[in-house]
């Protein structure tokens, strides 16, 4: 599904959010501004940019797997959640997991951007749940596979 995301440039360098390639999922993201950052060092960096998600839409900044891949660099929230009602500047708030310091450029490709349609719930409280076959089990309840 099509929609529009209005964008509003904050600096005159602001790169618009764009797909690198027909049928991407995100948006890249793109640093307005140079960061360094050292082993387990993080940093809020700016885009500038200001966006409009659509009502019933959520912007969800994923972290670029050539960036943590290559430098341990990702998302330190991810997904960043940039919620409808939102108008401030983007900035994308990145961690370095890796062992040696990077350098982000300004221009250079930092996150991705994903749209998607959110539901709205009505809570309601209850005495009880539902029964189901997984229950309560929680983290690694389903169990490990060794890997030889």
């Amino acid at each position: 599904m099509e929609i529009e995301l209005a964008v509003r440039r904050l600096r005159g360098d602001a790169v618009l959010p764009s797909y690198a390639h027909p049928g991407d999922a995100g948006l890249d993201l793109v640093a307005v501004e140079a960061v360094r950052l050292g082993p387990g060092e993080r940093a809020a960096v700016p885009t500038g940019l200001a966006v409009a998600i659509p009502d019933g839409w959520v912007g969800l900044v994923h972290p670029r797997s050539g960036l943590a891949r290559r430098h341990g660099l990702t998302v330190a929230n991810a997904p960043g959640t940039i919620d409808a009602g939102y108008r401030g500047e983007v900035q994308v708030l990145l961690v370095n997991l890796g062992s040696d310091p990077v350098e982000v450029a300004a221009g250079e490709r930092v996150a991705q951007l994903l749209l998607q349609e959110v539901g709205r719930a009505q809570v309601i409280e209850v005495e009880d749940l539902d029964e189901t076959a997984r229950g309560a089990g929680g983290f690694g309840s389903t169990g490990t596979t060794a890997r030889g």
